[in-house]
């Protein structure tokens, strides 16, 4: 009985995903999956884009079953799936944007992008948190959110695989959107947000960079994993930025659609002092040969 109890465990221990640790997920990171489900929920994509910090997709449909894949560039010497932002943990990732002079962002959601290995492509995220500063964590003023209230207010499946550039069908870390309803009202200048994620399953969750075939440094992302006491920059040869999507209205008018400034009125065209006077003796011909045509 007791080497049956033995075999157990160890087949269990097996089973687990392997990682060095919870504040990042290496490229040598293995598990048994959890097959693809074909009636998963897909998101459908963002509507009111104010800001896009980056791209994650690699490879638009060259992933497993026509699915895009946001490959690990090995090549490059990259080594690491995705960065640990565990609300169990106590870690988080920070990044930045920058409203542009003059304008005043009316905030009403944030996407950010994470994934649990092996977990399948339903989500099994259950919370995100969120919270904005006016400078670097850990400094600046709160101007937004904090580090305990769940704001997530849906999760579905990006149909697109974080995997590796030798390996671009891997179905093992499917990337979730969670979006999350963050109402707030921001004026020119740049802004940190920190955030971290919840999940039911195992593995993670983990926040897979920025990434762009080619290119080993896509941002200035950091970490913290004491709670938000402290951070650190991300690297992987190069610095990390981390994606997420800013949705939302300009105040006064526009919104959306990538950050536009929205429809202004078209100025109504001035009149040189010459081109009255042409226009005066214009309306004088014209009304000289309608009073010969009548005499």
């Amino acid at each position: 009985m007791k080497v049956i109890k033995i075999l157990s465990i160890l087949a269990l221990v097996a089973a687990m995903p392997v990682a060095a640790d919870n504040t990042f997920e290496p490229a040598s990171a293995t598990g048994v999956g959890v097959p693809p489900d074909s009636l998963s929920p897909v998101w459908d994509g963002p509507r009111a884009v104010l800001y896009d910090n980056g791209p994650l997709v690699t490879h638009p449909g060259g992933g497993s079953g026509g699915a895009d894949a946001s490959a690990l560039q090995t090549a490059l010497g990259m080594g690491t799936y995705g960065y640990g932002n565990q609300v169990s943990a106590g870690n988080r990732i920070a990044d930045q944007f920058t409203i542009p002079v003059g304008e005043t962002w009316d905030i009403t959601s944030i996407t950010f992008f994470g994934y649990q290995s092996f977990a399948g492509t339903t989500s099994t995220i259950t919370a995100v948190n969120a919270q904005i500063t006016d400078a670097m964590p850990p400094g600046g003023t709160v101007v937004f959110g904090d580090q305990s209230t769940n704001i997530m207010g849906s999760t579905a499946w990006t149909n697109t695989y974080r995997v590796l550039d030798t390996a671009l069908t891997g179905t093992d870390r499917a990337i979730m959107a969670n979006v999350t309803s963050a109402v707030v009202s921001l004026g020119e200048g740049t802004y940190w947000i920190n955030w971290a994620t919840d999940g039911s399953a195992s593995s993670g969750p983990w926040a897979p960079a920025v990434t762009i075939l080619g290119s080993t440094t896509t941002g200035d992302g950091l970490q913290s994993t004491d709670s938000g006491a402290t951070y650190a920059p991300l690297v992987d040869v190069g610095g990390q930025g981390f994606p997420f999507i800013v949705e939302g209205t300009l105040q006064g008018g526009g919104g959306g659609g990538g950050g536009g400034t929205g429809g202004a009125a078209e100025p109504v065209p001035a009149l040189s002092k010459s081109g009255i006077v042409i226009l005066v003796l214009a309306f004088i011909g014209i009304a000289a040969v309608l009073i010969r045509r009548r005499m």
